[in-house]
């Protein structure tokens, strides 16, 4: 009988952390409300053309621009193509 009040309290104290705490914010979109609040300083990814917020963990800056990716594969193309993907060379192709 121990057990089930156990189980019990456990089951309601997960269900108020899902609910109200810290797993409200995957569960209940908290990602898109996020995203459209940081949309002014949305770019794009010169790689794939992917709206990047200004959040994003992958950034590089080259000739004296910041470029941000959606990916670490598309950082990793923009290194070892860096003239193709920057505006000067998207300029003079």
């Amino acid at each position: 009988m121990d057990w089930i009040t156990s189980f019990l309290l456990f089951a309601v104290f997960f269900y108020v952390m899902m609910r109200f705490g810290c797993g409200s914010h995957a569960v209940h979109g908290y990602h898109q409300q996020h995203a459209s609040q940081s949309e002014a300083g949305d770019t794009k990814d010169p790689v794939c053309g992917i709206k990047v917020g200004a959040d994003s963990h992958y950034a590089e800056v080259y000739q004296g621009r910041e470029y941000r990716f959606c990916s670490r594969n598309c950082l990793d193309k923009f290194d070892a193509e860096p003239q193709r993907f920057s505006e000067q060379g998207r300029a003079s192709a």
